[in-house]
């Protein structure tokens, strides 16, 4: 399975305050709009997004068709494909993309630790 770009989407309680201590690790704003709550960050291949008041929890987000600097991949697995192979697997699903469409799409899944996991294609 090719799930493109990974990146840890973390639930913040004060963006300003989170982008200063990310700064700190090396870290800069490679994506979003800190004036509508988000931020793309990036440290060489490593990934986080910074969201304030969009979602509860943390997010493992993965990107098909991407690679960490958001440039197009050759090859992937359409996020649907990679839907009906959970699907195939027993997995329930959170969301759905609609397998009748093609290009952007998302679907979340948990693991079995209730961990919410992205899979968000933007191509």
């Amino acid at each position: 399975m090719k799930l493109g770009a990974f990146s840890n989407s973390l639930a913040v309680k004060d963006i300003h305050k989170s982008k200063a201590f990310y700064e700190k690790l090396g870290f800069s704003v490679f994506a979003g709009e800190i004036e509508k709550n988000y931020l793309i960050m990036k440290n060489g291949n490593a990934l986080i997004g910074l969201f304030q008041g969009m979602f509860e929890n943390n997010i493992m987000t993965f990107n098909p068709g991407w690679d960490e600097s958001a440039n197009k991949l050759e090859e992937f697995d359409d996020v649907r494909t990679i839907q009906k192979h959970l699907k195939k697997e027993g997995e329930t699903l959170v969301s759905e993309a609609d397998e009748t469409t093609s290009g952007p799409a998302s679907f979340v899944v948990l693991d079995p630790d209730g961990n919410t996991i992205l899979i968000d294609q933007h191509v």
